[in-house]
């Protein structure tokens, strides 16, 4: 009982105690002295880590490369290239039924030999569909040409791009030189247009439905892991010759208020993709070089008009009568030059060694060509970094 009251009178106390205390002013803060400002103490600034760092000359230019191997096997100048001089990726060219298992096991042959501490291998074919489908057999599906894939909706397109890009990846590719992204003119004239029309690559024949399908199809491709290309810059649905088998492809008609150019300005914000340049050249664009070697096409309208600052392709380099005036040597700078980031060398790889090392021979004497290399490696790593 004593002690219950000692305790509620200790209570009571604090209690008076506390309420005289809020009383009482604090005391004043010291003034700061006239004219002075206080400066906040900044904040840490983040330490910006350089993809490349790490990697050697001879490594920034291999990521450039991505060289082609036949899917009958392995070709030993690509498989050098790999072990030796760590390219940036290769590419399975030709036809093949054999299935998805045995294109893993290609797959394998390369992957095996890459350096587990570079930069990931892309490993790139062309499954577009129709008459352009490298792999089929076992785990593929028959895919249908871009043409008869756009009466679907965008939904089921997406829908179906996805499963056909989850059978890619199962068979250990990452990466999808498709879809095509040129605008023919008319059904009527389609068969004169030899790269595209004449095999339905097309999406259609306005810039609303090939934006829509061929955006399906990117987006399906890349809700299964597999990174798309969009081609080819600015546009091959307008010419009557075929890159691949005449020289002196020539487009009198896209400009850079064009269509065929607005359609990747839909495009290019809708997700990770590579772009892949023509060889063709542009009378209203620049006259002087194929797309692929022109600085007003590659710099000037994909990068500075449409915004475009992740990684561009040339079409192939190695092989197509477009490019055969020029040597592999010549191919390879002028390139980059341009401000191109991935040699294309597909179908012959028998002239990688030398496009290689005249592109890191000009590097190590010019450095205006030096930083346009580290500028490129610097793209692909990020991509590759950031997706999937």
């Amino acid at each position: 009982m004593g002690t219950g009251r000692r305790l509620r009178g200790a209570t009571i106390a604090l209690i008076l105690l506390g309420a005289l205390t809020a009383c009482v002013p604090e005391a004043p803060a010291t003034p700061t002295p006239s004219g002075t400002t206080t400066t906040p103490t900044p904040s840490p600034t983040p330490t910006v880590v350089d993809p490349i760092a790490d990697l050697s000359l001879e490594q920034r230019v291999g990521q450039l490369f991505m060289v082609g191997t036949s899917v009958d096997g392995a070709d030993p100048v690509t498989l050098a290239a790999v072990a030796d001089d760590g390219i940036g990726g290769i590419f399975l060219h030709g036809r093949s039924s054999a299935g998805a298992a045995a294109t893993a096991q290609l797959v394998a042959e390369f992957t095996d030999l890459h350096d587990p501490e570079a930069p990931r291998l892309w490993v790139a074919t062309d499954q577009e569909g129709g008459d352009v489908q490298v792999l089929s057999g076992e785990g593929f599906d028959a895919m249908p040409t871009a043409l008869t894939s756009a009466q679907r909706d965008d939904a089921t397109l997406r829908v179906d791009a996805a499963r056909w890009g989850a059978q890619l990846a199962a068979a250990g590719i990452d990466m999808n030189l498709a879809p095509v992204v040129d605008i023919v003119t008319s059904p009527e004239t389609a068969a004169d247009n030899k790269p595209i029309g004449i095999y339905n690559r097309e999406y259609g024949f306005d810039e609303a439905t090939v934006a829509a399908k061929a955006g399906a199809f990117a987006q399906g491709m890349r809700d299964a892991g597999i990174l798309p290309t969009l081609k080819h810059f600015p546009g091959l649905g307008r010419v009557t010759g075929n890159t691949d088998y005449a020289a002196d492809v020539l487009d009198t008609t896209v400009d850079a208020a064009s269509a065929d150019v607005a359609v990747y300005r839909t495009l290019i914000p809708q997700g990770p993709a590579v772009v892949m340049m023509a060889t063709a050249v542009y009378e209203l664009i620049d006259p002087t070089a194929p797309a692929a070697f022109s600085a007003p096409v590659v710099t000037g309208l994909l990068r500075d008009q449409l915004g475009f600052d992740s990684v561009v392709m040339t079409d192939d380099l190695s092989a197509t009568a477009q490019v055969e005036r020029w040597t592999p040597a010549d191919r390879a700078t002028l390139a980059i030059d341009a401000g191109v980031d991935l040699l294309l060398v597909s179908a012959d790889a028998s002239v990688f060694p030398e496009m290689y090392a005249a592109v890191r021979d000009r590097a190590e004497s010019d450095p205006v060509f030096r930083e346009k290399v580290d500028a490129s490696a610097r793209r692909i790593v990020e991509l590759k970094s950031a997706f999937p």
